[in-house]
């Protein structure tokens, strides 16, 4: 069964469906003579008659019966089978980085708003394997934050921003900005913000570095990640420490940790997300997301945001 002919099941399938030898040879665009070979060779592999031939045509046998069903189902799994790694055929396959971010929300929104479109969501932690990828075509596009200090897109790679997410100031019910309705980025000078996945090499730590650096923050990325849910205990607990969370990263926890989201003001960091994708990918559902993206990102303001240098118009 394992070496069962794809070919064959779909003539039989065909000479089922048509009743006679002729017709199907009609709709399958080869000669009778082919079909006769295909058919005898897959009962051959089965050890069964699938068809008795008279007058009328081909009749299905008892056994035909019931392979008929099987058949089917054999043809089905094996177009998915191809569907499923075929650019126009497979799915939009698409890159998130995780799937608790706000990205994995703005792709269920495109999914809602297109139902037809299948949807892959994967997620690559590295930068250079995404963009590698897409360069490759093994996904459609990714999201992610460009171009990260000695990092360049390759020819026939381009990114178009996408959404520019605010930061919040993530602190527990001790935290000496519990209370406040927003905080400056200067008000943040020597404050500790923990960040324990910030991993060298990725864009998100470059990110974080320079908002360091540009106000006088101090990111701490010692000790083990173990998760969202433990870095909230901690920052719970703490009377110092903060983290940064972006505002529409969706977070729920233990109603005793009273955990505070705090905006961040004159000037609002955002990161900055784009959208990366080979130019000349043809995938039908490519389009349709970029033009389904387009409306999320009306322009950065001249004024009141703050992002790296490297994330500015004309550094790509």
């Amino acid at each position: 069964m394992s070496g069962m002919d794809v070919a064959a099941v779909r003539t039989f399938v065909a000479v089922v469906e048509a009743g006679q030898f002729q017709e199907a040879a009609a709709d399958l665009s080869i000669t009778p003579q082919a079909v006769s070979k295909r058919v005898a060779a897959l009962e051959s592999e089965l050890g069964v008659r699938l068809f008795t031939r008279d007058a009328r045509g081909a009749r299905i046998t008892i056994d035909g019966q019931a392979f008929l069903p099987h058949a089917r189902a054999f043809l089905q799994a094996a177009q998915r089978a191809a569907d499923s790694v075929r650019p126009g055929g497979r799915a939009l396959r698409v890159d998130v980085i995780g799937r608790r971010l706000s990205l994995a929300g703005l792709l269920r929104g495109f999914h809602l708003a297109h139902p037809g479109t299948a949807l892959d969501v994967v997620t690559l932690f590295d930068f250079d394997a995404a963009i590698a990828a897409v360069q490759a075509g093994t996904i459609d596009a990714t999201f992610r934050a460009v171009t990260m200090p000695g990092r360049r897109l390759p020819q026939g790679v381009e990114a178009a921003p996408v959404f520019d997410e605010p930061l919040h100031l993530f602190t527990g019910p001790g935290h000496p900005f519990a209370d406040a309705a927003a905080v400056t980025p200067a008000r943040l000078a020597g404050r500790r913000v923990w960040m324990p996945g910030n991993l060298p090499g990725t864009e998100w730590a470059a990110y974080y570095d320079e908002l360091a650096a540009a106000f006088g923050i101090v990111i701490e990325t010692v000790g083990p990640n173990f998760g969202i849910e433990h870095l909230l205990d901690t920052i719970a607990g703490s009377t110092t420490l903060a983290t940064f969370v972006s505002e529409q990263t969706p977070l729920a926890w233990p109603a005793g940790h009273s955990l505070r989201r705090i905006p961040i003001v004159d000037p609002t960091p955002v990161y900055p997300h784009s959208l990366v994708w080979r130019t000349d990918n043809p995938h039908p559902g490519l389009a349709e997301l970029r033009a389904h993206l387009a409306p999320s990102s009306p322009g950065r303001p001249e004024s009141g945001v703050w992002v790296p240098g490297w994330a500015r118009p004309g550094r790509a």
